[in-house]
């Protein structure tokens, strides 16, 4: 029997390519001397360029690869394109930014490839073993990279709570993976989901495999309770591995969520709900009522992404309808698209008036921005407004599919629910206006062209995806998953 055949290889060619092309970059950066570590840089843009046009390429193919264990189809597709467009731009904010910090490294930029290989794994995962590994290649270069900057106890911290915390959350995953596979004797997501339906699992069992799994998922994602490490982390680490981690995980661990939760785990929904629920409304109420407190703008938008995650989970709570499995994943993946563009210009900004030694990173630093430099502050009032779900920006538009998706599987209280914690954020979403505007004030900022650029066009980019939005979801909406 032949394990695995050509056709299995070009299944999934851009993820293949990726590592393969990260492996490569190793050995040039490693030997290739001073041009080769200048290089990298952009042969890594290089690469992830050959795989987007390799995901496009196979847009509108289905088929399994390496005896079921992948699933390729128009949801592993998109998730690809969300990677590699998180790796572009996170290339974009940090080019500049490490050498300007004297941290320019080639293996960065290897780190981030091996990571976004483990993005799409997750997206095409068809077995809870390749879950599990996928998970393991997305999270260890992200440990690594936390704490790329050695000089920096900070940064050395942030990779050493992030490192622990994520092996703790690890074990609960593969721990619940093996509950799974004792009840249902399977770890294949369709034979789990064919022995739930037929009743031969063993439902003690299962659902506290399900309970594991779903702690460790939430983690990833920085749902509360298990959220803890965002702020310290996302304060420590270099501020354009912040940007990259932040929607490169929320990427991975939303495509394993509904992957799994979705095709293996839907006759279990009933049960979940409520757990769900409760997940939801305490990563909510928790991130934006933390985030009012912050005055460091890397903490604020660490509690942010907190309570972005729990508008994600939203789409969770009705996935064991039938009826409304197309715009929960449209949803959701339209929210990813808003949120990834969105973060990446917030935090460009950022990086602009960051300063050495943490400086510049004081909500009090913004003041007078709108003044001194008007264009900046314009980009940084869109990103703010996005965020907070005003029109006319893609953020609003992400959280009208969203809660329409709620409302039609019949959780009015909870889409109540996302509606005043949006009130709630505009608060400290504001507060960044207001210093920015109405505050008097000397910001310094190092400006770039990488970062000048990645800033106007994320901007430009969340007012005109707004006009454009139905289309937009309907081409999220056409990543159904493959339901076996």
């Amino acid at each position: 029997m032949q394990i695995v055949s050509v056709t299995d290889i070009l299944t999934i060619l851009p993820t293949i390519f990726l590592v393969v092309w990260a492996c490569l970059l190793l050995l040039m950066d490693a030997f290739g001397g001073a041009l080769g570590k200048r290089l990298t840089p952009w042969l890594t843009v290089l690469g992830l360029l050959v795989a987007f046009g390799l995901t496009l390429r196979a847009a509108g193919v289905e088929q399994s690869a390496f005896n079921g264990l992948l699933e390729v189809d128009g949801f592993s597709n998109a998730i690809n394109l969300l990677a590699l467009g998180t790796g572009l731009f996170g290339v974009a904010v940090a080019y500049e930014y490490l050498k300007r910090f004297n941290l320019a490294r080639g293996e960065y930029y290897i780190l981030m490839l091996f990571s976004l290989s483990g993005v799409m794994l997750m997206g095409a995962a068809a077995d809870l073993i390749v879950v599990f590994l996928a998970i393991e290649l997305l999270s260890i270069p992200l440990y690594i990279m936390a704490a790329i900057a050695q000089r920096d106890t900070r940064s050395e911290e942030a990779g050493l709570k992030y490192f622990l915390l994520g092996a703790f959350a690890g074990g609960f995953l593969l721990y619940g993976v093996a509950l799974v596979y004792g009840a249902t004797a399977s770890t294949r997501l369709a034979e789990i989901f064919a022995a739930a339906q037929a009743g031969v699992a063993n439902p003690i069992f299962l659902l506290l495999g399900v309970a594991l799994i779903l702690i460790g998922f939430a983690f990833k994602v920085a749902a509360a309770p298990f959220h803890m490490w965002t702020p310290d982390v996302y304060e420590g680490a270099p501020t354009p591995v912040t940007a990259f981690m932040a929607v490169a995980a929320k990427v991975g661990g939303f495509a394993a969520l509904l992957r799994v939760f979705i095709v293996a785990f839907p006759t279990l929904g009933p049960d979940l709900v409520p757990v769900l629920t409760g997940i939801v409304a305490a990563t909510l109420i928790i991130g934006n009522v933390a985030a009012i407190a912050q005055r460091n703008i890397k903490r604020l938008f660490a509690y942010s992404s907190i309570s972005h995650a729990g508008f994600i989970l939203m789409a969770f709570v009705p996935y064991a309808q039938d009826a409304v499995h197309r715009d929960t994943v449209a949803a959701a993946l339209f929210y990813l698209v808003a949120f990834g563009l969105t973060s990446f210009g917030s935090w460009a900004v950022v990086m602009m008036l960051e300063r050495a030694e943490g400086r510049g990173l004081e909500l009090s630093d913004y003041a007078g921005l709108g003044r001194k430099y008007p264009a900046l502050a314009l980009a940084m009032l869109v990103f703010m407004l996005s965020f907070a779900g005003v029109p006319p920006t893609l953020g609003f538009a992400g959280k009208f599919f969203l809660l329409r998706a709620v409302l039609q599987g019949g959780y009015v209280g909870l889409a109540v629910l996302g509606v005043l914690t949006s009130l709630v954020s505009a608060y400290y979403y504001l507060r960044v206006v207001i210093v920015m505007y109405f505050q008097e004030g000397k910001p310094q900022v190092e400006g770039s062209r990488l970062l000048n650029w990645t800033t106007a066009l994320t901007a430009i980019g969340t007012v005109a995806l707004f006009f454009v939005m139905q289309p937009l979801f309907d081409w999220t909406a056409s990543a159904l998953l493959r339901l076996f």
